[in-house]
C-alpha cells in the first residue's frame, strides 16, 4: 500500500493534502484486490475516472485494470443515509466533497477505526479531512467522539431514534468506547 501511495503522491496533481487523502483511499482499496476500486471506494466509474484525471493522471495507469468494476450499489442499508449526511454538511460543494462523501460512507462500513479504513496515517488526518470538507460535522463533534459512532448517532438523531442508554455522555458507562483513544 505504501508503495502505491508514494507513487500516486509523486505523480499526482492538485492540493497536496487532498491528493494524500485520495492516494490513501485508493491504496487501501487497491489492497482489497480483486475487489474493484469502484466497489471498495463506493464511487461510480465516472466519478473514479474524474478523480483520477484530476489528481493522478500519470499514476493512474498502474491501477486502472482493477479500478473500473460495475458501478456500486450501497453496501449496507445505512450507506446512502451516511453519504447524504456528509453531502448535507459539505463545506463548499466541490467535486472532491462528493467523492469524499462516497468514500467515507463506504469505508465507514469497515471493521477498523475510520481513519484506518480510509488508509490514513493517523486520526489527526481524519480530523483535518472533516474540518476542510465537512466543517459543520467537525464542529458538531465538539467532544471528539469516534467518527463512526458520531455518524451513526447523527443518523439516529435525524430519524428521531434514541440509541444511547444514558441521557448524556457524562453519565454513560460507555464513554471510553465512544471517546477513547484510537491507536
Amino acid at each position: 500500500m505504501d508503495t502505491l501511495h508514494g507513487h500516486l503522491m509523486n505523480s499526482g496533481l492538485g492540493d497536496p493534502f487532498d491528493r494524500h487523502l485520495f492516494a490513501c483511499a485508493v491504496a487501501v482499496g487497491a489492497a482489497e484486490f480483486p475487489r474493484p476500486l469502484t466497489e471498495a471506494l463506493g464511487l461510480s466509474s465516472v466519478a473514479l475516472t474524474e478523480l483520477s484525471n484530476t489528481y493522478f493522471p500519470d499514476g493512474w495507469r498502474r491501477i486502472a485494470i482493477q479500478a473500473l468494476g460495475e458501478d456500486p450499489g450501497p453496501d449496507e442499508l445505512e450507506e446512502p443515509d451516511l453519504r447524504q449526511l456528509l453531502l448535507d454538511h459539505r463545506g463548499c460543494g466541490a467535486p472532491e466533497e462528493e467523492w469524499l462523501a462516497a468514500i467515507v460512507a463506504r469505508r465507514s462500513l469497515g471493521a477498523n477505526h475510520l481513519w484506518q479504513d480510509l488508509g490514513l496515517f493517523n486520526r489527526d488526518e481524519l480530523s483535518i479531512l472533516m474540518q476542510r470538507h465537512f466543517p459543520d460535522l467537525k464542529e458538531r463533534n465538539s467532544g471528539d467522539m469516534k467518527w463512526k459512532k458520531f455518524f451513526y448517532r447523527q443518523l439516529c438523531e435525524r430519524d428521531g431514534v434514541a440509541i444511547c442508554k444514558a441521557p448524556n455522555c457524562e453519565v454513560c458507562d460507555d464513554v471510553a468506547d465512544c471517546f477513547g483513544p484510537e491507536d
